[in-house]
């Protein structure tokens, strides 16, 4: 017998895209008059976009910043040795002969397979490269912060990201900074053809960060502490006339025939992905579950509802199928909780608490259902750095 519940959705009672898996509980999401969000508005207009035209544009925005660069770099890419980062530079380098500095701001919690897809990208595309990594017991005090403030555990990667790759372009003189995914491609923020949100230096605060760094500082962290976290000034960032664009607003965006791509010719690899379905989405860090499970406790849907939608859209799915997915992997405990948990002295009853505390209102009264996963993760949940001196350490003791 058929179970009545299935295709249906976790929360009873919160509005659902029509179309989709995500719920009204998702950030800045809209919906239309249908009840159709902005994500899947979008996957409707990139129909309909001349990308021939958009590619021109392209082109040119990329022979300008060549002509302006002399003997600078042409731009700046942010790199993770992700599988959007990894095709970003393969578009860069490849297609348009561009000569980038790649930055990488390191979350320090790179896993194995992920730091392999960095240094693997460096190696294939011969880019000039850049990472700052903050310390250890910074991350571990951040990553605690980070909870009490955001209801989120990677307010240090959120932060440094958005901000590293500018304090570069503004000390080296590099104007273009080029990221990947299109703010209207499926966060649900904006659409293509009514972009609601200006990508400018007040985006990632307004978006990524959350807390300025100074919000941050208490007894545990200094105002030094967070000198890596600052977005450059706006007389900074005027000075330089850094310009901020994505790739995916200028060339037809998908994310895993991309993944395919990099994956079949440049050696990138998946890895398991804590809370989902798929491996190649933040393959670089062991901590992409705690940030999906803070999202699913906060707001009633991890990782698997967001990759289920984007496969709803694209077909593979169908959105009860997607409901059956998210309601399997959304709720399972990752195994990096663990880590968290002993990087950070939190207690297991202080982070749930914590986290009812952060749930929206209007999802308050619902509860959100927990479970165990029944399987060991693939990849160790250890910093690959920590991995690698382990692995030092206990050669040396078994020649002692």
């Amino acid at each position: 017998m058929k179970d009545p519940n299935y295709g249906k959705p976790q929360m009873e009672g919160v509005q659902y895209c029509i179309r989709c898996c995500i719920p009204a509980t998702q950030e800045s999401v809209k919906f239309d008059e249908m009840g159709i969000c902005q994500a899947c508005q979008s996957s409707e207009q990139k129909i309909h976009i001349n990308w021939v035209e958009k590619e021109k544009e392209l082109r040119r925005i990329f022979e300008e910043a060549k002509s302006k660069a002399g003997n600078n770099y042409d731009c700046i890419i942010g790199i993770s040795g992700g599988k959007d980062s990894t095709f970003q530079l393969h578009v860069l380098t490849k297609v348009y002969g561009m000569k980038p500095l790649a930055v990488t701001h390191s979350h320090n919690w790179f896993s194995e397979t992920g730091w392999y897809n960095l240094v693997n990208s460096l190696e294939k595309f011969n880019v000039d490269h850049i990472m700052f990594t903050p310390n250890r017991n910074l991350v571990n005090r951040l990553a605690k912060k980070s909870l009490e403030g955001i209801g989120d555990t990677c307010w240090h990667c959120h932060a440094g990201g958005s901000a590293f790759p500018v304090q570069i372009a503004v000390k080296f003189n590099i104007p273009l900074i080029v990221y990947g995914e299109s703010i209207a491609e499926a966060s649900g923020r904006s659409s293509y053809m009514k972009p609601l949100m200006k990508f400018d230096r007040d985006y990632f605060e307004r978006v990524s960060i959350k807390r300025n760094p100074l919000e941050m500082i208490d007894e545990n962290i200094s105002e030094r502490d967070m000198k890596p976290f600052f977005l450059p000034t706006p007389d900074e960032f005027e000075k330089v006339g850094i310009r901020l664009m994505h790739l995916g607003d200028y060339i037809f965006w998908d994310d895993e025939r991309q993944m395919e791509f990099v994956r079949d010719t440049y050696g990138w690899k998946e890895t398991e992905i804590e809370g989902t379905y798929k491996g190649y989405k933040s393959a670089e860090c062991i901590m992409p579950g705690m940030h999906d499970f803070t999202n699913y406790l906060k707001r009633g849907y991890g990782r698997s509802t967001y990759q289920a939608s984007v496969d709803v859209r694209n077909g593979l799915l169908s959105r009860e199928e997607g409901f059956e997915l998210s309601k399997k992997y959304d709720k399972e405990i990752p195994e990096s909780l663990d880590y968290y948990l002993k990087i950070t002295g939190m207690s297991e009853e202080e982070f749930y608490r914590i986290m009812k505390e952060k749930r929206l209102d209007e999802i308050k009264h619902i509860e959100l259902p927990v479970i165990k996963k029944t399987r060991v993760n693939k990849e160790r949940i250890l910093p690959y750095t920590e991995q690698l001196i382990e692995k030092e350490e206990q050669r040396r003791k078994n020649e002692n």
